[in-house]
Parts: C-alpha cells; structure tokens; sequence
C-alpha cells in the first residue's frame, strides 16, 4: 500500500494521500481500536478538529488537530463537513464532522467516509445499533419456536454479530413499548425495562422470556410505585416463580388484603413499609424515607396494629416483602 502511495503521489498528491488515510483506518479497525482513537486520527489527518455526535446513543466526542481531547456540548454548525453514521447514509443526528468553514476536499472526504466507517464498527460491536429495529426480524429472532436458521438471519439482518461465538446479548422488555436486543456490554435504553441475561443469539429467546417476567417486577419508583425502574432477570432467583403464580386481578391473600388495609390508611404507608422491607435496617429505611428514626418507629407501630403481625422480626420481614411482591405481580399487567 505504502508503495502504491508513493507512485500515486508522484502524479496525484491528493490521490496518493488518499491511498494514505484509507490504508491508516483499515490498520485501526483491524486493531479494533476505540471510538476517541478513531475521531483523534481524523482530527490530526485533516488538520482542524474533528467532533463525533451520536444523540441517540448519547456519544459526544471532539478531538483538536494536535490530539487532545476537548468535548463539548454546543451544536456542530451545520456548514461543516460531515459524515452520516446511519446505513442509509443520511441524518445529521448521528454523524462525524470536520469543524471546517471551507469545502471539503479529496482527502477530507477519504477522511470522514473511512474514519465513519470504523466508527459505524465500534458503536455496533459495543453499543448496539441506533436505527429502530424491524419488529418483524426481531420477532423472528425472539421466537423459541422459529427455526435456527431464520433466528440467525435475522440476527445478521439486524446488524448483530453472529459470526463471534463469544459475543452476548440481552434482551429487554420495554412497558409500553417493543422488546429490544442489545450487546451485553452496551448501554439500555431509557424507560421501565425488565433485562434478560446475557446469552448467544439462539439463546436470546430464553433471554427475551426472562425478561419480560423481570418486566413484571418494575416499578415506576415513585411513592404510590415504590420500587426499581430495572430489574434484572439474573438478580431474582427464585423470586421469578412467583410470577407464574399470581397473574394480574388474582384473587388476594389474606396478607395481600392485610397490606391492602394498611396502605389505605395513609399516604406514607406503602413507601414506609417498601423501605423497611428491602433495606438492610430501620435507620437505612429511615434515610431512605428522609425522617427521623423515632418517626419511623411510630410508623411501623401503626402499621403493625393495622397488618397484624410484626416488622421487628426476620420473618415478620420476609412475610412483608413476600406481600408487597404479591400485591405488585397481581396489580401489574402483563407485558404486551
């Protein structure tokens, strides 16, 4: 390559210097080196500074032309050159930008069209992609019945990587919204998720299953809903059977009746017995609760007259939490 440079430059500088910055980035992607190596040896080629922006996974990264790093949030300015980072090649959203004021020329393009390329790489491998998923492919690959071959399919199609068997993913259940499959590693979404465990892509209908059921377990981590936004899978152990024995409007039991008088007496009654019961001690719980310890001593004294049992026990404790997760499965509805 280097000597074809060579030759190139003796009758075309931009030519040869172009061979130059597309033999640089390939040895970087073979190197499957990060995404600041990437944006830094674009700055540096071009000689102004280079700034990758990728709202949607949340990626901000800006490099001056001497290599350091120096990130900001302002918007790029729209004139500047630039390279999608979506397939299709469109969309400023998702892009790398060289802060130049003038046109492009030959080499800035070789520059953002490889350097984005390598960048397209990396935000696959370890975040996952941007673009929506097509709900058909993803159906097909959460599918336990499907065909393997189909699953694999439709894994490629959706950009994952099936070709490394020690690359894992997750599925996650979404309230209100599609199921979503993401590289182990990658940040989640935003919303109220329940997250499969982390498996190989023929595995990830056991992993989408799972994930609804610790969709179940969520929470809008409010003081009517106390309780996590995320709940995964692999942390509830035992806990997830639960989910198959009480389904949504079941009858209550006797403690779920006893709990269900107690929250109607007050207003602080559910998030006061949520943090004695998953916390590690009563001053946690009144941390937890922003009061005073001796508060929540009365606090627990009256919702002890009102359940019928004690909360100053192991098992007066465990027979809380086994309520308040009985109460929460049987008034949470299944995910669609």
């Amino acid at each position: 390559m280097e000597e074809l440079a060579g030759r190139l430059t003796a009758l075309d500088p931009d030519a040869g210097a172009a061979v130059r910055v597309i033999a640089y980035f390939d040895r970087l992607a073979e190197s499957r080196v990060g995404l600041e190596v990437l944006v830094r040896g674009a700055a540096v080629l071009a000689g102004c500074p280079a700034r990758l922006v990728d709202e949607d996974r949340r990626v901000h990264v800006r490099v001056e032309p001497d290599g350091t790093r120096r990130d900001t949030t302002a918007p790029p300015d729209a004139t500047w050159p630039r390279e999608p980072l979506a397939p299709d090649g469109t969309g400023t959203s998702a892009a790398l930008w060289l802060e130049r004021d003038t046109d492009p020329n030959v080499v800035d393009a070789v520059i953002l069209e490889r350097a984005a390329g390598a960048i397209r790489q990396v935000l696959d491998r370890t975040r996952g992609r941007a673009r929506a998923e097509d709900p058909a492919l993803l159906e097909t690959l959460l599918d336990a019945s499907a065909d393997e071959r189909a699953r694999l399919t439709a894994a490629k199609r959706l950009g994952l990587d099936t070709a490394d068997p020690a690359a894992l993913f997750r599925a996650v259940a979404i309230r209100g919204g599609r199921p979503r499959v993401v590289p182990a590693a990658a940040a989640l979404p935003a919303g109220r998720l329940g997250v499969g465990p982390a498996v190989s892509v023929l595995e990830l209908p056991r992993s989408s299953s799972a994930a609804r059921t610790a969709l179940r377990f969520t929470a809008e981590g409010t003081p009517q809903d106390p309780g996590s936004s995320i709940v995964y899978a692999d942390e509830l152990g035992d806990l997830a059977l639960l989910e198959r024995l009480v389904a949504p409007g079941s009858e209550p039991t006797p403690d779920m009746r006893a709990l269900r008088k107690a929250i109607a007496d007050a207003p602080w009654m559910l998030a006061t017995l949520h943090a004695v019961a998953t916390t590690v001690s009563l001053r946690a719980a009144a941390a937890e609760m922003n009061v005073h310890h001796s508060t929540l001593q009365h606090r627990i004294a009256h919702a002890e007259s009102l359940l019928g049992w004690s909360l100053r026990t192991p098992h007066g404790l465990w027979r809380l939490h086994l309520a308040l997760v009985l109460r929460h499965l049987a008034a949470t509805t299944h995910p669609e």
